[in-house]
C-alpha cells in the first residue's frame, strides 16, 4: 500500500509525534479485556420499554394492571409519572443546538405524552428482575390509539397534505438561506448552464455496540453515578442534572469502553437515559434497589435511535467554456425525521461543505430540514458533507461531459490555490464563526492521486478490460472538511511522585485510538516514554468540562489542550529543578523522565533531577519528610538545618496542570479519492477494484492510527455507495430493521487494492499544526463511485446508494431512451 506506515525503528530524536506507534490500547480490547456498558451492573434492575407500533397516532388509553401483577417487576413507568414527580421531568427534550433558521423546533418527552410521531417511541418503561420479565410486563401493557395520517418522506413531507406536528403547517423546521454573488445575474450571463436532479437516501451508522446506560444512587450521598455508552459524557452529565434537578456535583456521567459512535452517540440526554437515571434515584430511595440498567437490542436500535443522509438536491450551474463556475445555485430538502433535537448541523454542514476546494464567482443555497413521521435524524460520520460532496463532484462531471473536457481538468480550472490562503468565503460555518479555509493544496492532492490510481493509464486499462469482456470506469472526488470546531476542550496532567504521568481529558473515546495518540502528546511535552503516560477520557470524575467526540475534533481540540496542560507542567517543573541545581529555567530541559541542564546526560549527578522527584518537591510539605528526595537532589540527610523549599511564586502544590485550548476558527483538512469499478454485464453487479485516497490533515501525531481511521472510514463510504439504507413503506413501518436486511460490506467487499497517499499542510490554528481525519475516508465515497460507474455504463448516476438491480433498471431505462430517440 502507498502511504504505508513503515516499522517503528529506534527513536532518534526522543520525540513521538509523527512516529507510528501501536495503539497502547489494542491489547486489552482484543482479548476480551475490555469495559463496555454491559459488562457493567450485574447487580442492577433490568429497564425494557414499550414502544410504539405506529408511526403516527394519539395515545388513548395505557393500561398497565396486568403488568403490576408480574413477579419480579418492581416498576412502570408512564409519562403521568413524570408529572407527577418534577416538572423538569415532564418538559420536552432540550433543542440542544440553536439556530436563527430554526423556524419550528419540536422535540418530544422522555416518555410520550399524548401522541406517537415515529415507529419506535417510547411510551412506557418496565423495570423488573431481568429483561425477560420486563419484556414480559411491556407484552401485557395496553395502549390503545387513534391513528394519525403518516407522513414518509421528503417528497410526502414537501406537499404536507398531512402533518407530523399539528402546528407546523408545511412540516418545515428550518429553512436556510445563505451565498455570495449575484447569481441570478452569473447565470444570466453564463455561456453555459446546467440542473441536475439529485438523491442520498436514508442511512444510519450501525455501531456494533448499541445505547446503552447503567445508573447507580447513592442515598447516603444525595449523589447520582451512570455510565451511558456516550460521545459526549460532560454534556450528558450536565443534562441529566438539570433533568433530575441536582447540583453538577452531586452527578457522575463516565463513558466506559464504547463500541462504536458514528454520531448516533452524540445526543443527549436520550430519553433512555433520562429514564433510567431518574428510576435508579426514585427506587433508591424507596429502598427497592439503587442500580438500574438499559441496554438496547438490535431492533431498538434501527426504529428508536437516529439515521441520516437523507436529502434531496436540486443544483444548477452556469460556467464558461473552460468549465469555470460562475454559478452555483443550490437548493436542497433534508428529512430530519419527528423531531429535531441536535439543530440543523446536517445542512448546515451540506450547504458550505458543498464548497469544497472550489471558488465559483457566485453560490446560492436554499435548504430545508423537514419533518416526517420516522426516527430522528443526528450526524453520521460525515455530517452532511458526503451529501454537499455528491452534489459539487456530480455537478464537475456533468460539466465536464457537455464540454467534452477531461473531468481533472475541469476541477483543476476551479481549484483554490495555495497563494490564496486563508479563503474566506465570506459564509458562516457550522461553528458560527467564518468559513475561512485555513491551509491547502488541493493540486498537489491531485497530482498524487493520479499517480496512486495511474489516472494516465487508465484509458488502456480499459480498453484492455473491454477486449475481455469486462467494464470498467473510473471516478474521482476532492472534498474540503471543516474539523476541530470548538468552542474549546481542556485537559490535565499530573506527574505522580513515581515519575509516571496521569492525565485526562472530558472527551470520549470509541475507538479512535485517543489513549495512544494523546500519550504521544504529553510524553513529548514532558521528556517522558509513551508508556508512562496514562490517558483518561469521558469520565467527568476525573474531567468536569468538555464538548465532545464528533465533527473530527478530537487530535485538534484534546491533542492541543493536552498539549497546553503538558507545556504547563514542563515549564512548572523546569522552576522547581532551577532553584535546585541553581540555574536559569531556560537552561533546562525534560529529557529521558528528568530536568536536566541543556546538553547535559538525564540522571549525570548535579546536573538533572528524576521527574518524580521534582514532583516530591512541588509539594513542600511532603518533600520535608521525604529523605529519598531530598538525597536525590544531593541534600544530605544530616542537613536538618535546611529550609524547606517554597513552592515557586505564582505557583499551585503539586506537580499538574489544567489546560484548555479554544481555537479561533475551525481548520480545514481536505482530500482527493478515485476508484475503478468494474461492473457485471450480466448481473449489473458493482466491484470496486481499486480505491486511492491522498488526505491532508496538517502535522499527523500517529501516522498508523490516521491510516486506520481512513481505511476504516472508506468502507464505510462504500457501505453508503452501494449498501446501506433504510426502508420506510408509506405507513412509516421500517422493512429491513434487522441485519438480515439492511446490507453492510464486510471484507470481501472492500476494493482489491486500496491505495494511501498524503499532503502536509500544517493549520496555524493550533499549536500542534493538526487537522482532523475521523471522517475523511467517508466524505468523497459516494461521488466517487457514482462517477466510476457512470463512466463504466454511460449512464447518469443520479441518486446513491444503488444497488445491482437499480443499476440493471436503469439499464433498460437507457436502453429504451435511446430506441426512442432513433426512432
Amino acid at each position: 500500500m502507498a502511504g504505508a506506515t513503515p516499522d517503528l525503528e529506534d527513536d532518534k530524536d526522543g520525540k513521538s509525534f509523527g512516529k507510528p506507534i501501536p495503539r497502547s490500547e489494542d491489547r486489552r480490547l482484543l482479548s476480551g479485556q475490555g469495559r463496555y456498558l454491559d459488562d457493567l451492573g450485574h447487580g442492577a434492575l433490568i429497564a425494557a420499554f414499550v414502544r410504539s407500533p405506529h408511526a403516527h397516532a394519539r395515545i388513548t388509553g395505557i393500561d398497565i394492571d396486568a403488568a403490576l401483577d408480574v413477579p419480579g417487576v418492581h416498576a412502570i413507568y408512564t409519562y403521568d409519572d413524570l408529572v407527577d414527580d418534577t416538572p423538569e421531568m415532564a418538559e420536552n427534550l432540550p433543542l440542544l443546538i440553536p439556530h436563527p433558521a430554526i423556524t419550528a423546533p419540536r422535540n418530544g418527552y422522555p416518555l410520550a405524552k399524548d401522541e406517537v410521531n415515529h415507529v419506535g417511541e417510547a411510551i412506557a418503561m418496565v423495570v423488573a428482575d431481568n429483561r425477560y420479565i420486563a419484556e414480559d410486563a411491556c407484552a401485557l401493557i395496553d395502549v390503545t390509539y387513534d391513528t394519525l395520517p403518516e407522513v414518509v418522506g421528503i417528497d410526502v413531507s414537501r406537499r404536507a397534505e398531512h402533518t407530523v406536528h399539528p402546528d407546523v403547517a408545511d412540516n418545515v423546521a428550518a429553512h436556510l438561506q445563505h451565498g455570495f454573488g449575484d447569481v441570478d445575474a452569473e447565470l444570466e450571463a453564463a455561456p453555459h448552464r446546467l440542473t441536475l436532479n439529485l438523491e442520498i437516501e436514508r442511512s444510519a451508522s450501525m455501531p456494533m455496540e448499541g445505547k446503552g446506560v447503567y445508573a447507580r444512587w447513592d442515598e447516603d450521598e444525595k449523589a447520582l453515578t451512570f455510565w451511558t455508552s456516550t460521545q459526549t459524557s460532560t454534556s450528558a452529565r450536565a443534562a441529566i442534572a438539570a433533568r433530575l434537578g441536582m447540583a453538577h456535583n452531586k452527578v457522575h456521567c463516565i463513558a466506559p469502553d464504547v463500541g462504536g459512535g458514528f454520531g448516533v452517540k452524540i445526543v443527549h440526554p436520550w430519553p433512555e437515559e433520562v429514564m433510567v437515571t431518574w428510576a435508579a434515584r426514585r427506587l433508591g430511595q424507596a429502598g427497592i434497589s439503587n442500580e438500574v440498567k438499559w441496554v438496547e437490542d438490535r431492533r431498538e436500535h434501527f426504529i428508536s435511535s437516529a439515521h441520516e443522509r437523507g436529502q434531496v438536491h436540486e443544483v444548477t450551474v452556469g460556467f464558461d467554456d473552460e468549465g469555470r463556475l460562475l454559478a452555483f445555485d443550490f437548493s436542497l430538502w433534508h428529512d430530519n425525521g419527528a423531531y429535531l433535537p441536535y439543530g440543523i448541523i446536517v445542512i448546515l454542514n451540506t450547504s458550505t461543505q458543498v464548497l469544497g476546494p472550489y471558488k465559483p464567482k457566485s453560490f446560492r443555497v436554499d435548504a430545508y430540514s423537514l419533518y416526517t413521521n420516522t426516527v430522528i435524524v443526528t450526524p453520521y460520520r460525515g455530517a452532511g458533507r458526503p451529501q454537499g460532496v455528491f452534489a459539487m463532484e456530480r455537478s464537475m462531471d456533468a460539466i465536464a461531459k457537455y464540454l467534452g473536457k477531461d473531468v481533472i481538468a475541469v476541477r483543476e480550472a476551479n481549484l483554490i490555490r495555495p497563494e490564496e490562503m486563508p479563503y474566506d468565503f465570506h459564509l458562516t460555518f457550522q461553528d458560527g464563526r467564518p468559513l475561512i479555509y485555513d491551509t491547502g493544496d488541493y493540486q498537489a492532492g491531485i497530482d498524487k492521486l493520479k499517480e496512486l490510481v495511474d489516472w494516465d493509464g487508465f484509458a488502456e486499462y480499459k480498453e484492455q478490460a473491454k477486449a475481455e469482456g469486462r467494464t470498467v470506469g473510473i471516478g474521482i472526488g476532492a472534498y474540503v472538511e471543516g474539523t476541530g470546531p470548538g468552542p474549546y476542550e481542556g485537559a490535565h496532567v499530573l506527574v505522580e511522585t513515581s515519575g509516571k504521568v496521569k492525565a485526562a481529558t472530558g472527551l470520549t473515546t470509541q475507538g479512535q485510538g485517543h489513549q495512544t495518540s494523546f500519550a504521544q502528546i504529553v510524553a513529548d511535552d514532558l521528556g517522558v516514554p509513551v508508556s508512562d503516560v496514562e490517558i483518561v477520557t469521558g469520565d467527568t470524575r476525573r474531567f468536569g468540562y468538555a464538548v465532545g467526540t464528533f465533527a473530527s475534533r478530537g487530535a485538534v481540540m484534546s491533542g492541543s489542550a493536552f498539549h497546553v496542560a503538558g507545556q504547563m507542567v514542563a515549564e512548572k517543573a523546569k522552576k522547581i529543578a532551577a532553584d535546585h541545581l541553581h540555574v536559569d529555567p531556560a537552561m533546562l530541559e525534560l529529557r529521558g523522565g528528568h530536568v536536566c541542564v541543556l546538553g547535559t546526560e538525564p540522571g549525570a549527578e548535579g546536573t538533572s533531577i528524576p521527574l518524580g522527584v521534582v514532583a516530591v518537591l512541588s509539594n513542600p510539605l511532603r518533600y520535608a519528610f521525604d529523605d529519598a528526595s531530598r538525597q536525590a537532589t544531593g541534600f544530605a540527610k544530616a542537613d536538618t538545618d535546611m529550609t524547606v523549599p517554597p513552592v515557586p511564586e505564582g505557583e499551585q502544590p503539586g506537580l499538574e496542570a489544567t489546560g484548555y485550548y479554544s481555537p479561533p476558527t475551525s481548520t480545514f483538512a481536505s482530500g482527493v479519492h478515485a476508484a475503478i469499478v468494474e461492473t457485471d454485464p450480466v448481473t449489473a453487479e458493482i466491484h470496486v477494484r481499486k480505491y486511492a485516497v491522498v488526505h491532508d490533515c496538517g502535522n499527523v501525531i500517529n501516522p498508523r492510527i490516521v491510516e486506520g481511521q481512513v481505511i476504516g472510514a472508506v468502507a464505510q463510504g462504500i457501505g453508503g455507495a452501494l449498501y446501506e439504507r433504510i426502508v420506510y413503506d408509506e405507513h412509516g413501518q421500517m422493512l429491513n430493521a434487522s441485519y438480515m436486511d439492511f446490507l453492510m460490506p464486510f471484507v470481501t467487499e472492500m476494493p482489491d487494492s486500496l491505495e494511501m497517499d498524503h499532503t502536509v499542510t500544517p493549520s496555524a490554528l493550533n499549536p500542534l499544526g493538526m487537522k482532523g481525519a475521523g471522517e475523511a475516508g467517508v466524505i468523497p465515497t459516494s461521488a466517487v463511485i457514482a462517477a466510476a460507474i457512470e463512466d463504466a455504463e454511460g449512464i447518469p448516476i443520479t441518486s446513491m446508494p444503488i444497488s445491482p438491480s437499480e443499476l440493471f433498471e436503469l439499464r433498460l431505462n437507457h436502453a429504451a431512451n435511446r430506441i426512442k430517440e432513433n426512432e
